[in-house]
């Protein structure tokens, strides 16, 4: 079992940043693509990031890629998802997510794993 812990969401103004973090427990975090997701009142919860277990592989998207950045530290079990220039439009509960694999998909059926979320509101 693993379980998912965000944190670092806030109320901020438009073009201000927040970086969200994803603590994990359990079992062998490195063997995990982590992933991170939003869903605002009323829509469907939509893919924002992912990474592979190294690091090395990424995918963003489209409407943030110029802006969020996703990483993780595998020694501190921690992924994080860096946002700057933020809109209004990103306001969501954002979740953090985890998927045995190699490969970051951006579906979230193939994510096994999900934390309770955290709120980010952006104030314009």
């Amino acid at each position: 079992q693993v379980q998912l812990v965000e944190s670092g969401g806030g109320l901020v103004q438009a073009g201000g940043s927040l970086r969200l973090s994803c603590a994990t427990s359990g079992r062998t975090f490195s063997s995990y693509v982590m992933g991170w997701f939003r869903q605002a009142p009323g829509k469907e919860r939509e893919f924002v990031a992912a990474i592979n277990w190294s690091g090395g592989r990424t995918s963003l998207a489209n409407s943030v890629k110029d802006r969020f950045t996703i990483s993780r530290d595998n020694a501190k079990n921690t992924t994080y998802l860096q946002m700057n220039s933020l809109k209004p439009e990103d306001t969501a509960v954002y979740y953090c997510a985890a998927h045995m694999g190699a490969v970051p998909p951006t579906t979230k059926d193939w994510y096994s794993y999900w934390g309770q979320g955290t709120q980010v509101t952006v104030s314009s």
